[in-house]
């Protein structure tokens, strides 16, 4: 005769582990939201480098004018945006450098290319042109390729051709 606590009801058996069914379905899941969250995932972090471009191109600008009103003058094309760390030695040395005007390293676009600076400018001709060509590092542009200026407007081929001049 057998004991009554080896003798267990079906219905009370407990499953250990999942069938390659059940994984295959939770696999589908996973990989259909994935699907369908990742573009806008991305796309957001597109959206936060143009932001993060224009907000650096807007400290940059007021650093520029703070120079300016230090040394009557924005620092030449020569000189660049590294005047606005530390005296410069090229062309004609500022007349009241008060610097520096970043409390950092002059940054580099969110796309890892330096921001383009000319002065006097080709669309600013009583200032400055400094903009960022976007992630593809070419003119023109829609979304995350766009230019991005100090201006607001769109880089001409002037601007573009003066910076890539020797």
């Amino acid at each position: 005769m057998s004991s009554r606590s080896d003798v267990r009801p079906r219905a009370t058996r407990s499953r250990h582990g999942f069938t390659l069914i059940e994984l295959l379905v939770v696999i589908a899941i996973i990989a259909t939201l994935a699907a369908v969250v990742a573009p806008s995932i991305f796309r957001n972090v597109g959206d936060a480098k143009v932001s993060a471009a224009k907000s650096q191109i807007e400290l940059l600008a007021l650093a520029l004018n703070s120079y300016r009103l230090d040394n009557d003058a924005f620092p030449s094309t020569d000189q660049g945006l590294e005047a606005l760390r530390e005296p410069s030695t090229t062309g004609d040395a500022p007349r009241n450098w008060k610097g520096p005007y970043l409390s950092r390293v002059v940054p580099v676009d969110p796309w890892g290319r330096p921001y383009l600076y000319v002065s006097p400018g080709h669309v600013n001709a009583q200032s400055f042109d400094l903009y960022s060509l976007g992630k593809d590092g070419r003119e023109g542009g829609d979304g995350e390729d766009a230019d991005i200026t100090s201006w607001g407007g769109l880089v001409h081929a002037a601007a573009q051709a003066a910076v890539s001049s020797p």
